[in-house]
């Protein structure tokens, strides 16, 4: 199992200070929020995951159903595959048909053509895309990329589109400089995606030819990158080992816009179906309200002001790092 539900990642090693007296109550109105100028019921939504095949398009279809029916936000997987295999896009536009209104995100490759990138995003009508950077996954595969100049790719792709542009790390975290330098080249939202949850390096190494095993620990922790991000103006998205509401309340509480999560939602799906994975979603929205009002915040934006202190193992990083 590359993804493991009880699995201690920084998220544990993080607390909030509870307010004894928070003088609340709870309003699931309190977690609305808007993301690409529509109102969503939720600050959290279901990440980039699936799509190009049968199965995928089984499961894109559910995903959307739950999407439409709670207003949350979708990011679909990879369709940098359209590029080559566009018979593919029934997999991909499925969520959209399912859920007409609601916000749906498509993701590429950085090595994805302009040119197929905005058709992308036309076809499965996007309200932005992400574009993910997965360095660590491609050294790991053994047909992998090997040429990590990218920056001028997302640039050309960029231009192409009409949408809102993610630049969305993959599960090994995003690094200071690398936030800087997409500041500098007026990018604006990032995902941060840090290490903690899936590990894409332990996937790839297991059907390897040669042990690359010393790949699977180059990830920044979740928090830590949080922290980096935190620290500049960017806005970014928390996402990485995100497992139950509080881990939520944690990342809103690190300054993150939104939170994604992606394989918690996939394997509940998996092991409970549709029906599971709504409860899961309508008891998580449920759950990140009285979140809300155990710790006296009356809005998003006041879960900032919470104090955080950290175990000393996290703490030890970031104060060599921060």
């Amino acid at each position: 199992m590359f993804f493991d539900k009880n699995k201690i990642n920084s998220f544990d090693q993080m607390h909030l200070l509870r307010p004894t007296l928070p003088e609340s109550i709870v309003d699931r109105n309190s977690i609305s929020t808007t993301m690409f100028n529509k109102t969503v019921a939720a600050p959290f939504f279901i990440n980039a995951m699936t799509g190009g095949s049968g199965k995928s398009k089984q499961i894109n279809r559910a995903l959307a159903h739950i999407a439409q029916k709670y207003n949350i936000a979708m990011a679909l997987g990879s369709a940098s595959i359209l590029e080559k295999e566009p018979d593919q896009l029934p997999s991909f536009f499925i969520a959209r048909e399912n859920n007409p209104e609601g916000i749906i995100i498509a993701n590429v490759n950085p090595l994805t053509s302009s040119e197929a990138t905005a058709k992308i995003v036309k076809e499965i009508q996007a309200d932005a895309l992400q574009i993910h950077l997965n360095v660590v996954q491609e050294a790991a595969m053994p047909e992998g990329d090997r040429n990590f100049k990218w920056l001028d790719k997302i640039i050309e792709i960029r231009q192409a589109v009409d949408v809102p542009i993610i630049i969305k790390e993959v599960g090994f975290g995003f690094d200071d400089a690398s936030i800087k330098l997409l500041q500098k080249n007026d990018f604006s939202l990032i995902d941060i995606a840090g290490s903690g949850g899936t590990n894409f390096a332990q996937i790839e190494n297991s059907r390897n030819n040669h042990d690359v095993s010393f790949l699977e620990d180059l990830g920044l922790p979740t928090v830590v990158s949080a922290l980096m991000a935190e620290k500049t103006d960017i806005d970014f998205i928390v996402s990485g080992g995100v497992r139950n509401p509080l881990d939520v309340i944690k990342g809103l509480a690190l300054g993150a816009k939104y939170v994604g999560v992606s394989n918690f939602f996939l394997q509940t799906y998996l092991e409970n179906g549709e029906t599971g994975l709504s409860e899961t979603i309508n008891n998580w929205i449920n759950d990140i309200a009285l979140l809300m009002a155990v710790y006296g915040a009356k809005s998003i934006p006041d879960l900032q002001k919470v104090k955080r202190y950290y175990d000393l193992n996290l703490k030890n990083k970031l104060d060599q790092l921060l």
